[in-house]
């Protein structure tokens, strides 16, 4: 059962309904009662959801082609947004504005697809064109809209009914509360398509390279070194051939590895100077090397191999695949250059 909000938003919230005149108070006061009548609005759409959204997920969920997202004015900036969302997220979506529909660009929407419409009165005549379109080619259509006997909800196959709730502009005319419960509603949908595909942080930075988020998301094994250019000597190195590797790869450290090439040791120049001696060259990387070396997966985060060295006070780390063995290493030079400290 959807509960009308509208006057409990202007009782509780001090949002005047329309034709009372505005309501007056400082900035604040203002700002703190436009966030409260919006928050109203989206517990009364909590509390509106039923089995129709799940169908709209099942719809979309199962759609071999994009959700096309449509819509006029701010429902058509909010229906923008909630087609970036779905892209970002990992499910195909494209926004198509309704009056560009109508002068060639319903050839964009296959019969794979889906349309997503967005009308708060559901009386939007640009719509009709692309609604039209969906009802002639049987395309599913879903609508999101507060007119439960508008025409747009009449002709669409699922609707997502706004609650009534009162707007948050005081003349009531400015599309705010409604706004806010239409993008609130295809973030739902956009997550909960998410998690039904197990989305993850993986998939995620395919859609994010760029900017701090693609950065944050980087894998060690992303920038980490390899192959020749690991710091890595035997276990029976001497130490003059070791500094002279240490010297070569410019890491200032030096890993020590036995027989099975797994990684048992580490020099530093730390370590260096805490064994100086005129004897220093003649000892082996075993007397010398400390035998707990930080590491990390390869298929670990950056930010999460910043975190170990900023931890330890250290500036490096090896790296290690699935069985065990080196394959790579980290340094937090790398790390700044990527962008991710």
């Amino acid at each position: 059962m959807l509960v009308d909000r509208s006057s409990v938003a202007t009782a509780q919230r001090g949002v005047a309904a329309p034709g009372r005149g505005l309501n007056k108070g400082t900035d604040l006061e203002v700002a703190r009662r436009v966030i409260q009548a919006e928050i109203c609005g989206l517990e009364g759409l909590a509390e509106a959801l039923d089995d129709r959204f799940e169908n709209a997920v099942g719809t979309c969920a199962a759609v071999r082609g994009r959700i096309i997202v449509t819509g006029i004015g701010k429902s058509g900036h909010v229906g923008s947004k909630i087609a970036a969302t779905l892209a970002s997220t990992g499910t195909p979506a494209q926004f198509v504005h309704p009056v560009e529909a109508s002068h060639g660009d319903l050839g964009m929407i296959g019969s794979d697809d889906v349309i997503l419409a967005l009308s708060n009165s559901g009386e939007t005549s640009e719509l009709a064109d692309i609604v039209a379109y969906s009802r002639r080619f049987e395309i599913p259509l879903i609508a999101i809209t507060a007119g439960a006997r508008s025409t747009l909800a009449e002709a669409a196959d699922i609707v997502l009914l706004l609650p009534s709730a009162a707007e948050a502009c005081p003349m009531g005319l400015a599309p705010t509360t409604s706004a806010t419960m239409m993008m609130t509603l295809g973030d739902a949908l956009a997550i909960a398509l998410l998690e039904r595909k197990g989305f993850s942080s993986a998939d995620f930075r395919l859609f994010h390279p760029g900017g701090r988020l693609g950065r944050r998301l980087l894998r060690v094994r992303d920038i980490m070194h390899r192959g020749e250019e690991i710091p890595l000597v035997p276990l029976g190195t001497r130490m003059s051939d070791a500094i002279l590797v240490m010297t070569a790869k410019s890491f200032g450290c030096v890993g020590v590895c036995d027989s099975g090439d797994r990684l048992i040791g580490v020099i530093t120049d730390g370590d260096l100077r805490r064994h100086m001696g005129s004897s220093l060259l003649e000892r082996t990387v075993y007397e010398v090397m400390h035998d707990k070396p930080k590491t990390i997966a390869a298929a670990a985060l950056v930010v999460d191999a910043l975190g170990l060295m900023n931890r330890f006070a250290i500036t490096s780390l090896f790296v290690f695949d699935e069985d065990g063995g080196p394959v790579g290493f980290l340094h937090m030079h790398d790390c700044l250059r990527a962008g991710v400290a």
